[in-house]
C-alpha cells in the first residue's frame, strides 16, 4: 500500500505546511480558491529553487573533481609507493592513473545538467515508471489543492466518523499533535534561515567558491537529523580539498561547522524547535530507516514529524494504561 499512500501522504503534508500561507491570504480578503492556488505556487517555487541550488552545487563540484583526480592519484602514489616497495609490491601507476582518469571523465561530465537528468530519471524509475511518477505528481497537486480549499470541511467529515463518546479525546490529541508539529515547523524554518545565513557568511569568509549555495544546502539538510549535517559537512570538506588542498582553509571550514553545530544544537534548536521533540537518538535513526523504507525520500523528510505525532499517541496510551484498574491492582 506504500505506493498508493505516498502521494496522499505527500499532498497532506504539503497542504499542512502551506496552510498558514493560505490562511494569511484568506484574512486579507483573497478569494479562497485563489489563496489556495497562490499557496501551491509558493511551495512549488521554493521546491524548484532547492533543486536549482542542488544543480548549482553539482556544476561547481564535478569539473573540480575531474581536474583534481590525476593530482590525487599522484599524491597517493608518492605516499603509498615507498610503503609497497617494502613488501615487494609493484603497481602500474601509469595505467592506474590513465584508467581512473578515463572512468572519472566517463561518469562525471563537465556539464552537470546531464548528471542531474540521469539522476532524476533513476529516481523516477527506481520506484515506478515515468508515467506513474507523472500521474503521482498530478495527483499530489490535485489533492493538495482541494485539501487547502476544503481543509475545515475535510476535518469536519473526519470528526463525524468518530464515535461521539471519543470525539473529545480525539480532538484533544489532535490539538496536541498540531501544536507540536506547528512548533516544529515554525522553529525549523527559523533555524534554517539563521543557519543558512551563518554558513553562507562563514564559508564566504573562508574563501570557498559557491559558499552561499553550499551554506544554504547545509542549512536545508538540518531537517534530516544526523545524516543531513554530515552530508553538508562532507561537501564542504570536499570543496575545500578541491580548491585549496589540506591547508589553513580546512581549519576554517572545521571551525565554521563546529561553531554552527554548537549554535544550532545548544541554542537555536532547544529554544525554537524543542529538544528534538523528545526522541532518543536511536529512535530517530530507527524512524529514518523505517519511514524511508516505507515512503522513500518523503519518508526520510517526514520521519521526525510523524514520530512526534506517534509520540503523542504513545504517551496518551501509556497514561491510560497506568490509570487502568488492571495496572494499579
Amino acid at each position: 500500500m506504500a505506493e498508493i499512500l505516498t502521494p496522499f501522504l505527500a499532498a497532506f503534508i504539503l497542504a499542512y505546511i502551506l496552510r498558514p500561507v493560505c490562511t494569511w491570504l484568506g484574512r486579507h480578503r483573497v478569494p479562497h480558491p485563489i489563496a489556495a492556488l497562490i499557496s501551491m505556487v509558493t511551495g512549488l517555487t521554493i521546491l524548484f529553487l532547492i533543486l536549482v541550488l542542488f544543480g548549482t552545487l553539482l556544476k561547481q563540484e564535478i569539473p573540480m573533481i575531474r581536474a583534481q583526480a590525476p593530482h590525487w592519484i599522484q599524491d597517493i602514489q608518492a605516499w603509498l609507493e615507498p610503503k609497497l616497495v617494502q613488501f615487494h609490491i609493484q603497481l602500474d601507476w601509469v595505467g592506474l592513473k590513465t584508467s581512473a582518469t578515463e572512468k572519472v571523465a566517463q561518469h562525471l561530465n563537465d556539464n552537470a545538467d546531464a548528471l542531474v537528468s540521469s539522476t532524476f530519471d533513476t529516481v523516477l524509475m527506481s520506484g515506478s515508471s515515468i508515467v506513474t511518477a507523472f500521474v503521482n505528481s498530478v495527483l499530489i497537486l490535485f489533492v493538495m489543492f482541494y485539501l487547502l480549499l476544503d481543509w475545515h470541511h475535510f476535518f469536519q467529515l473526519l470528526k463525524k466518523m468518530i464515535p461521539v463518546r471519543a470525539q473529545a479525546t480525539v480532538q484533544q490529541l489532535a490539538m496536541q499533535a498540531d501544536a507540536l508539529l506547528s512548533q516544529y515547523l515554525r522553529g525549523m524554518f527559523i533555524v534554517i534561515a539563521i543557519m543558512a545565513t551563518y554558513y553562507g557568511c562563514g564559508l564566504s569568509l573562508v574563501g570557498l567558491n559557491g559558499a552561499i549555495p553550499l551554506g544554504v544546502f547545509t542549512a536545508l539538510m538540518i531537517v534530516i537529523p544526523y545524516i543531513g549535517i554530515a552530508l553538508g559537512f562532507s561537501l564542504a570538506v570536499l570543496t575545500t580539498l578541491l580548491q585549496f588542498g589540506i591547508d589553513i582553509h580546512m581549519i576554517g571550514v572545521l571551525a565554521v561547522y563546529g561553531g554552527g553545530q554548537m549554535i544550532e544544537g545548544f541554542f537555536l534548536t532547544p529554544r525554537l524547535v524543542g529538544e528534538r521533540i523528545g526522541l532518543h537518538p536511536v529512535a530517530v535513526l530507527f524512524a529514518l530507516l523505517f519511514f524511508g523504507q516505507l515512503f522513500g525520500f518523503f519518508g526520510v523528510l517526514l520521519a521526525l514529524p510523524i514520530s512526534a505525532v506517534t509520540l503523542v499517541l504513545v504517551k496518551f496510551a501509556w497514561q491510560r494504561y497506568q490509570q487502568s484498574a488492571w495496572y494499579q491492582q
